[in-house]
């Protein structure tokens, strides 16, 4: 339920200030005409999100045996390649993403304006889609739904709240630091992600050394306890893992994280 809070509160944070910024310049520039159509760009984008996500939760769970170990490993492969790519994007552009959008909208205002309806949709959609299979990915390695489901939305309505606050200028965020902390914090869930799609590649038998485990202390981490299941949730630890799971785990928080880390050092704060 953390960790999907925490996923839910930053993705959804991304989506509210991206709606902000086109919200604000149509004002700007007197264009509040276009409003409307802003928004039903963002509630497609929205609905679309919303139906991928039950159609991961529906429909893999129909799957049994090595079909749905592959189907959840590849799923788990591709959250883990979406959340980094969008992690290191947001770092590299959070800068120029006011004047990006902007210049979008001046391309797209020609005529009767449609065209915003779909900057609108793009830029919501992107960061919809990459949320709901994230937020699948992490749930599915924890093997809770409810919980996990919970705290998505929780961090969902925060962001939400977040994000009016903040275009009403009633709260200064320092977005350089949120986005830093909270990028971190999804490298780590990330990795827990990827030891997750390994086991389950591991378990179809399209990777091989699952039998070759790293260490085995359900003894005294029980995977039902409350301290087992928020070390599973968060970071993606099990009790018993395999050398290849542990090996995942550690290789990519270390290099992903550290190469992050430098790029946002490298940066002057998000505006």
């Amino acid at each position: 339920m953390l960790a999907n809070l925490l996923i839910g509160l930053r993705e959804g944070l991304e989506a509210a200030l991206i709606i902000g910024i086109l919200a604000a310049y149509l004002i700007k520039i007197d264009r509040r005409d276009a409003l409307p159509k802003m928004w039903l760009g963002v509630g497609l984008a929205a609905l679309i999100s919303t139906i991928v996500g039950i159609m991961l939760g529906t429909g893999v769970a129909q799957l049994e045996g090595a079909p749905e170990e592959i189907l959840a490993g590849a799923l788990s492969f591709l959250a883990v390649a979406l959340v980094t790519w969008m992690v290191f994007w947001m770092a590299k552009t959070a800068r120029n993403l006011k004047g990006h959008l902007e210049s979008d909208i001046d391309k797209n205002l020609a005529g009767n304006g449609w065209g915003l309806m779909f900057v609108a949709f793009l830029a919501v959609g992107r960061e919809g889609i990459e949320t709901a299979l994230f937020i699948w990915a992490a749930a599915t390695a924890t093997g809770e739904k409810v919980l996990p489901t919970i705290g998505a939305v929780v961090g969902l309505g925060i962001a939400a709240l977040l994000g009016w606050l903040i275009f009403k200028g009633m709260v200064r965020l320092n977005l350089s630091k949120f986005f830093t902390w909270s990028g971190a914090f999804l490298i780590i869930v990330a990795a827990g992600v990827l030891s997750y799609g390994i086991h389950e590649w591991q378990e179809a038998g399209l990777i091989p050394g699952d039998a070759d485990k790293a260490f085995n202390v359900s003894g005294v981490i029980p995977s039902d306890s409350w301290y087992g299941v928020i070390l599973r949730g968060t970071i993606g630890f099990t009790p018993e893992m395999s050398w290849l799971q542990v090996a995942g785990w550690i290789g990519f928080a270390a290099i992903v994280l550290t190469l992050f880390l430098r790029q946002m050092k490298a940066k002057t704060p998000a505006r």
